[in-house]
């Protein structure tokens, strides 16, 4: 039996609603979409580029483009880290980096968010910082951004598996989540078989990038931007309520005000698409902040009658409290290996200790296939590969 904490009770979650709606806000015809790599290359050089010219030089003429570049670790005193995809970390020989390279960057970006995040004008890039007691940044990490084409076809076969149901991907940092989101928004919005109306709640401007006008890589989608990461499940709510979406995207749900948000707009018909922090759909069910997206955990007693039904010498058991705000859960396990799971049946099987069919889609040599199979195998047989 998995030992898993219980949801707040009904009193807190009426304290939630309350405070959900009572704070003020700070605000900050379609087309076929043709998937053009060439153009997209080219865009992502030039966004590249942007990026590379915040270095001090002897770290920017140290990059390898040839390689898939996904972020610079600059620490002070340290020296600089630069990482690419799949490959180890490369550490700059050299000097450690100083106050000034620094201080050289922050001076190009201007001013942090508070959630310690910034951005290039017109780009996908993200660049975090790391301040010190006294406020002072000595530490930045530049993430790349992309506007890649790797997951369109695994988006769209998994689009028209899930039909109109909400969704939600877990997986480790980097494997490409706010990647899938960007190529979600574009195909809703964009493709005339779904031709929905799609607002985006971006959170730290990474899915839609950085600056008014949002980046092409979102297609026909409307973009809200998020002034107070701390106020982003109010920016959810308004969303419904003032731009009457179909479909809202939003990244990284990571409070119980958000899950709260998130449930409130799923009952009002909206379908979701998002992302939460956790590798499996176990760690959701462990997790008291974010287990009501799966439908929250809660201990009963079984009757007599029922505990002979299932088999179980103890009457006490954890039991899936409702319906799962997101039908379906994808694990990406590898950039082009994900599994789909049917959340409800999921939990409810986890819980009991049995297994369930769950759907692996991969991409392979430009072509996307999913197979049907138990999870345990699943789970098995791509541990090894992760």
């Amino acid at each position: 039996m998995i030992s898993i904490l219980a949801l707040p009770h009904a009193g807190k979650q009426k304290a939630l609603l309350q405070k959900l709606f009572s704070a003020k806000l700070r605000r900050p015809k379609s087309s076929k979409i043709h998937f053009n790599s060439n153009k997209r290359e080219s865009t992502n050089g030039v966004e590249l580029a942007k990026l590379t010219t915040l270095l001090p030089q002897r770290i920017s003429e140290a990059l390898d483009l040839n390689k898939a570049l996904v972020e610079i670790v600059l620490d002070f005193g340290r020296t600089a880290e630069i990482r690419y995809q799949d490959q180890k970390p490369f550490f700059l020989d050299g000097k450690p980096v100083t106050r000034e390279e620094i201080n050289e960057i922050t001076d190009k970006i201007g001013e942090f968010n508070s959630d310690n995040r910034a951005g290039i004008d017109g780009t996908l890039h993200r660049i975090s910082c790391i301040k010190n007691r006294s406020g002072e940044i000595i530490g930045l990490t530049l993430r790349v951004g992309r506007s890649e084409a790797d997951h369109v076809r695994m988006v769209e076969h998994l689009l028209k598996l899930t039909k109109q149901s909400s969704i939600l991907f877990l997986g480790r940092p980097g494997i490409g989540k706010t990647t899938a989101l960007r190529n979600a928004s574009r195909l809703l919005a964009g493709n005339d078989e779904f031709n929905k109306r799609v607002v985006i709640v971006d959170t730290s401007n990474e899915i839609a990038g950085d600056g008014d006008v949002p980046h092409s890589a979102i297609g026909r989608a409307r973009r809200m931007q998020v002034a107070d990461p701390s106020l982003q499940h109010q920016l959810m709510i308004e969303a419904v309520e003032n731009h009457t979406p179909e479909i809202i995207i939003i990244d990284e749900i990571g409070t119980e005000l958000e899950c709260l948000a998130a449930r409130t707009i799923a009952e009002r018909g909206v379908r979701l698409i998002g992302t939460a922090h956790g590798l499996t759909i176990e760690n959701l069910m462990r997790n008291p902040t974010l287990q009501d997206l799966v439908g929250g955990i809660e201990t009963v007693t079984l009757g007599d009658e029922e505990a002979n039904k299932r088999g179980s010498f103890n009457k006490t058991v954890q039991e899936r409290r409702q319906d799962a705000t997101f039908p379906w859960v994808v694990q990406m396990l590898r950039r082009d290996s994900w599994l789909l799971l049917p959340t409800n049946q999921a939990v409810d099987a986890l819980l009991r200790g049995n297994d369930f069919q769950a759907t692996q889609i991969v991409e392979n040599n430009g072509e996307t296939v999913a197979n049907a199979l138990s999870y345990a195998s699943l789970t098995q047989a791509t541990s090894s590969k992760i």
